[in-house]
């Protein structure tokens, strides 16, 4: 009886550790998202951000990409070598939250980072507009 008992107490102690391995793992996990200054969202949570009346939409595609389609309202200012001056003569606010986008969220992630150094709070469109366009949304042209 003694044996099981005690086979009970350790396989219980091991599933503590276990469990506390998990969540410092998760806390560690969250540490890192919220370490580049921004929060990458989901189709559906971009969607919510931007009917805020504090939130401005930027694409950062191509001019010729934006043609093609683009989120409703959405300011495009390209990410290339010049971002930083488009920026400045974009004359963004830095009380809005910059909502910003591109076709697979490579470049606006790398436009947020940018963005988030340069005074903005950013929220990105995680997988940009085609994750956008497979959930249902519609672009405008």
């Amino acid at each position: 009886m003694k044996k099981v008992i005690t086979l009970f107490f350790a396989v219980a102690m091991f599933a503590a550790v276990v469990a506390q391995e998990q969540t410092a793992n998760v806390q560690t996990s969250a540490a890192v998202s919220n370490s580049k200054g921004f929060v990458s969202v989901s189709p559906q949570e971009f969607a919510d951000t931007i009917k805020q009346e504090n939130v401005v939409a930027v694409d950062v595609r191509t001019v010729k990409e934006y043609e093609t389609g683009h989120i409703e309202g959405a300011q495009n200012i390209v990410w290339d070598n010049n971002f930083k001056a488009s920026l400045q003569s974009a004359n963004l606010d830095k009380t809005k939250t910059l909502a910003v986008y591109c076709r697979s969220g490579r470049r606006s992630k790398a436009a947020a980072n940018v963005l988030v150094e340069q005074g903005f709070r950013v929220v990105e469109l995680d997988k940009g507009i085609i994750g956008w366009q497979q959930a249902g949304y519609p672009v405008a042209k």
